[in-house]
């Protein structure tokens, strides 16, 4: 009976155990019947609905039970996964990782013998293809590394100790305790020998001496390093040599600051360069070679400085390929090797602009065109074990890419690759420094250049540029039928013989010298000489003859310049050029500014207030930042360590750079308002003739004073770059340097494009207005590649062949090469009586697009020489150069852009 009433109820009995046990089967059973009767839409309701209501624990137990019921499916990844995600992931397998796992199934075996997985680790050990694989080819890469191993000279372990001995011996207690007092030793000789050097170097140095490039003059000229002849006669044992040498390696390892790469600064390898003499036989045959860049601002003062012994080869920065700067070279040394070659060129500390349109940095490093230059030019250089050496006059030691390109070049090239590493700021300024990695008797610029005149001419670079710039314009018509490094030599040595500038400048640094000089041995101690004599007396003079003490000092700065140092030598360099840099925005304030306004309180108005502000408005915006960019420096620098960070300060400093962006927007528009107010304004014109280029503005005008905010931050990344370098990868300033680095790289980008526009457009105008009738030729990305002067020709009879044939000179032709057309003008000179200079003028001929022009080479005969055919579509044109390497050139260049036009 009391089934009856509890078999369709809700109620539960909790207390009964045997009756819930039969009333939850029932309910069970009944649940069943229903379940069988549902369709397989209500049963997936019910199942989502009953699984909502269960707990984290229930769901679990399900997942159990049907793991153990239930066999889950195992899928291969790649299959299932995209192909780029696959590739990544066996990108870091190992070569023999990746060997096994393309055993296991084809498609494994298919995406681990990828191109895109083996060529890094090719290219890691210097292995590259002889050819390109086609679309279609795979696993070229592969069978390249496998060749390459297949081909070292290994060893097995058990072999190697049979060939060369274990360096697990045991060694008797006798043995290990002679070694630590043989070491104990050298490392005091070593010391004592340092600490006397010191003491002596420190009674022969005046006081105003303080490191820089004077040090290092008076060094070179007062302390002779010792020749291999000297260190014979003092003793200097090839056993001691060796034990020196077991000393070094056995001090501790310095890792990179930067945490990724290294560069072989003090390796074993390359400490023949300390002890080369320069009288061997072996490199009396092997000249010194410099190449220079026409991108160089005067670089005919640099020509003219080169010395005697050196062979230079000036290139022109525009309108050039990598293959005809191989042809120079190649042309230049004659089937010699050089014993070091210079590249002077310009560039940053982090890639090197050698050619127009071509910035090498590490991105582009490993493209074939580049690296078969860099690898023919490694070629004509001797070797490493013979002294050579390639000398880049660009700071890539200033940053980490600029350390890890000169890696790259040492690894492809098998050659020593150096570079300066200084941090100082203005026009040229770190060819003066320290270079990187260089241990030979005398610096890079020594080599090649004249001292004297190279620092002379990096000092005053711009105002050299300005000067040459006017002297090449009147002087030009008289050298052009002699070649050109010749006339760059005429006119480098004319103007260091008339301008003067060196003995005014070496007269200037002698009397501040003697004048920084006095006041310090004023206030120097007398007694100070006697206390260095007693303690000099009293140090012990044990093996005086055996350490070359140059070696000594060398290794002795570089173990103890750590990366603490040159983190606050690159920070007090920061802080002394921002100083300079506001000074000089200061200069405008307190010159121009202040008396123009005070004019116009007095209602005695030079400049109306809104000239005033149109022009002055901006640079003061700039210079208030400025200021309190310049306070938080000082602030962080008063109490400096090793901690401290700079780059949140940059990245505060970033946030405010929409003030420069007005001032750049408003740049030409302040020049035109200058110009204009000196034109219609008499008193302007007389206020600026009182203020410009006086001892206040640094005998500069306005216009060049208002130069200074798109210099600057050239210097802001080049400082950035060298505290990153040497700020440890743990460090918390490191993610803001990187920051900031990447902010200013960006703005930097902003600015260089604004100087393109407005270089390119005046170039484009100076062209039009030369050539008479020349159609409107500026364009949208558009510039000029090269000019070259040739004679057209005219063949009396088309019928035979063009080496047979006769030609007549009809008329000279400029052809002018733009990126994407090529324009062809008459030529002209006109003669003025009396006078030796001559006119040149240009008629418009035609312009043909580069994409529709053909060049064919006609090959030299007794009858013509370096003559080619440029053929349009409704023309042509039978051209000859004057020379040979004309030719050669000219074709070059506009073969390459004929193939940059047609890939665009």
């Amino acid at each position: 009976m009391e089934s009856s009433h509890t078999r369709f109820s809700a109620w539960t009995p909790f207390k009964n155990k045997s009756l819930n046990r039969q009333l939850f089967q029932e309910r069970v059973a009944l649940i069943s019947h229903w379940f069988d009767l549902w369709t397989s839409k209500q049963r997936q309701e019910f199942l989502c609905m009953i699984f909502s209501r269960c707990t984290k624990s229930q769901l679990r137990f399900v997942q159990d039970w049907f793991s153990e019921r239930t066999q889950v499916a195992k899928v291969d990844f790649s299959t299932v996964l995209p192909r780029f995600i696959s590739l990544y992931i066996f990108s870091f397998l190992n070569p023999k990782d990746l060997c096994v796992a393309a055993q296991v199934s084809w498609p494994w075996k298919f995406l681990t013998e990828q191109d895109c997985i083996w060529m890094p680790k090719c290219v890691k050990f210097g292995w590259f293809l002889p050819y390109t694989p086609t679309e279609n080819e795979y696993g070229a890469w592969k069978h390249h590394y496998i060749a390459c191993v297949s081909n070292l000279d290994w060893l097995t372990p058990r072999e190697a100790t049979a060939i060369y001995g274990t360096l697990n011996e045991p060694k008797t207690d006798d043995e290990e305790l002679q070694e630590r007092q043989r070491e104990r030793c050298l490392r005091k000789i070593i010391w004592d020998k340092i600490a006397l050097r010191k003491k002596e170097l420190f009674k022969v140095r005046p006081p105003w001496v303080s490191g820089t490039c004077c040090s290092r003059l008076l060094k070179s000229k007062c302390q002779p390093r010792l020749s291999q002849t000297v260190r014979a006669r003092m003793g200097l044992h090839e056993a001691q040599e060796k034990l020196l040498l077991a000393s070094l390696e056995a001090l501790p390892k310095r890792s990179n600051v930067s945490g990724r790469h290294s560069y072989p600064l003090l390796s074993k390898k390359n400490w023949h360069g300390a002890y080369r003499d320069d009288n061997s036989n072996s490199y009396a045959l092997q000249p010194h070679f410099i190449l220079i860049s026409s991108r160089i601002p005067a670089y005919e003062m640099v020509v003219e400085s080169v010395k005697a012994d050196v062979i230079s080869v000036v290139y022109e920065h525009s309108g050039i390929t990598l293959e005809s700067l191989l042809y120079l070279i190649e042309k230049a040394l004659a089937g010699r090797k050089a014993q070091s070659m210079g590249l002077f060129s310009d560039g940053n500390s982090r890639e090197i602009h050698l050619l127009q349109g071509c910035k090498i940095g590490i991105k582009n490093l490993l493209k074939p065109e580049v690296r078969d230059f860099w690898e023919k030019l490694g070629s004509y250089v001797a070797t490493e074990e013979e002294g050579g050496h390639v000398d880049l006059f660009v700071p890539l030691g200033a940053s980490e890419a600029g350390t890890e390109v000169l890696a790259q070049l040492s690894q492809l090239t098998g050659t020593f690759f150096t570079a300066p590493t200084g941090i100082a700021t203005g026009s040229y300024q770190h060819i003066l420094s320290d270079w990187l990695g260089a241990l030979w008797e005398r610096p890079p610029p020594a080599i090649y250049f004249n001292e004297v005149k190279l620092r002379m001419w990096s000092r005053i670079t711009d105002f050299l540029e300005d000067t040459l710039t006017a002297v090449r314009k009147q002087l030009r018509p008289l050298f052009q039928e002699l070649r050109k490094s010749i006339s760059g030599r005429m006119i480098g040595q004319f103007l260091s013989d008339t301008a003067g500038l060196t003995n005014i400048v070496n007269n200037q640094e002698v009397a501040r010298a003697l004048a920084e000089g006095l006041v310090e041995l004023s206030k120097a101690d007398s007694g100070r000489g006697v206390t260095e004599d007693g303690a000099r007396d009293a140090t012990p003079t044990l093996g005086t003859s055996d350490l070359d003490l140059e070696v000594l000092l060398k290794l002795e700065r570089k173990l103890q310049l750590d990366s603490a140092e040159k983190r606050a030598r690159v920070v007090g360099e920061l802080v002394q050029s921002e100083r300079k840099y506001v000074q000089t925005l200061g200069t405008v304030r307190d010159v121009y500014v202040t008396p123009l306004r005070a004019a116009l309180s007095s209602n005695r108005a030079i400049l109306s207030a809104a000239n005033v502000q149109i022009i002055f408005a901006d640079i003061l915006r700039v210079l208030h930042l400025n200021r309190q960019f310049l306070d938080d420096l000082r602030d962080r620098l008063q109490d400096w360590g090793p901690a401290h960070c700079v780059g949140e300060i940059f990245l505060k400093f970033g946030s405010q750079l929409n003030i420069y962006t007005n001032f750049f927007n408003n740049y030409p528009v302040i020049l035109k308002t200058i110009e204009k107010c000196r034109e219609v304004t008499p008193a302007f014109r007389a206020f600026l003739r009182r203020h410009n280029k006086t001892v206040a503005t640094q005998m500069l005008s306005l216009p060049e004073l208002l130069l200074h905010p798109a210099q600057r931050f050239e210097e802001y990344l080049h400082l950035l770059y060298a505290l990153r370098l040497h700020t440890p990868a743990e460090h918390v300033d490191r993610v803001h340097l990187t920051a900031a680095i990447d902010q200013l790289r960006k703005y930097q980008g902003y600015i260089d494009q604004m100087k393109r526009s407005v270089h390119l457009e005046g170039q484009l105008s100076d062209i039009q207005r030369a050539i008479w009738g020349c159609p409107t030729i500026s364009e949208a990305n558009r510039y000029l590649i090269r000019v070259q002067d040739v004679a057209q020709l005219h063949r009396y009879d088309e019928e035979i062949s063009f080496s047979l044939s006769l030609y007549q000179h009809v008329r000279d032709l400029s052809l002018f090469l733009f990126n994407d057309v090529l324009l062809v003008s008459g030529r002209a000179e006109a003669y003025t009586p009396f006078q030796r200079t001559s006119k040149t003028t240009y008629q418009f001929i035609a312009s043909v697009t580069l994409h529709s022009l053909l060049v064919e080479d006609i090959p030299d005969s007794k009858y013509v020489r370096n003559a080619f055919i440029l053929q349009g579509p409704k023309r042509e044109w039978i051209c000859a150069t004057e020379l040979e390497d004309d030719k050669f050139l000219w074709l070059s260049v506009l073969q390459n852009a004929i193939r940059s036009s047609m890939d665009r």
